[in-house]
């Protein structure tokens, strides 16, 4: 076996023309971005592309969408592609900077149709992000589906919220139409979606 030098995600081919598909790609409410992205989610279950998740990065006062994606961790072969992770990877290529928070941009903002597990947390941490909108909780995705979410600090929203200078603080918004988040969670369960925790390979 050769080693591998070159790193190549795909996000599903539905994913271009559903958003190309949208009356517009700025989302004036909370409600809308946070609609847009569980659809996202529940498109994926429905195209059998990846587990029931999806995130969107949006500028925080505009609502425009910089970078819309879902999560491929199986057809990407994979652990890291969750959609939270691939959306900051989008939105930095896309704007051309590791760091989501710079200067010369707008304050930028997280919606993700779950709670970030313990790697989304970290990711979130430093993706550059001012803010962070969930549906579902934790709890939720566990109870629902048996994904395991990792062990999150019982203060994690706290921990983001009061960040040590000079990093910002990033905002927590959560359970944002978290009933029709966990739709989308009960939707894949329902269907036998495959629950890919670590060890559920071998």
């Amino acid at each position: 076996m050769s080693l591998a030098y070159h790193v190549s995600l795909q996000l599903p081919d539905w994913l271009q023309p559903f958003v190309e598909a949208q009356p517009e790609t700025t989302f004036a409410t909370r409600e809308s971005r946070m609609r847009f992205v569980i659809e996202l989610s529940r498109q994926n279950v429905l195209h059998q592309s990846g587990g029931p998740f999806a995130a969107a990065v949006f500028e925080r006062d505009s609502g425009r969408l910089i970078a819309p994606a879902v999560n491929i961790v199986v057809p990407g072969h994979t652990s890291v592609a969750h959609a939270e992770s691939m959306a900051f990877m989008l939105a930095q290529q896309r704007l051309e900077t590791f760091d989501l928070g710079a200067s010369h941009l707008p304050p930028m903002e997280l919606f993700a149709s779950s709670q970030p597990c313990i790697q989304c947390f970290g990711n979130t941490w430093w993706s550059g992000v001012q803010a962070l909108t969930i549906g579902s909780r934790g709890d939720d995705v566990e109870s629902i589906t048996g994904f395991k979410e990792g062990p999150l600090p019982p203060d994690w929203v706290h921990l983001l919220e009061n960040r040590p200078a000079p990093l910002r603080p990033i905002t927590v918004i959560r359970d944002l139409l978290r009933d029709e988040a966990r739709d989308v969670l009960k939707l894949y369960r329902d269907t036998g979606g495959f629950v890919y925790n670590a060890g559920s390979a071998s």
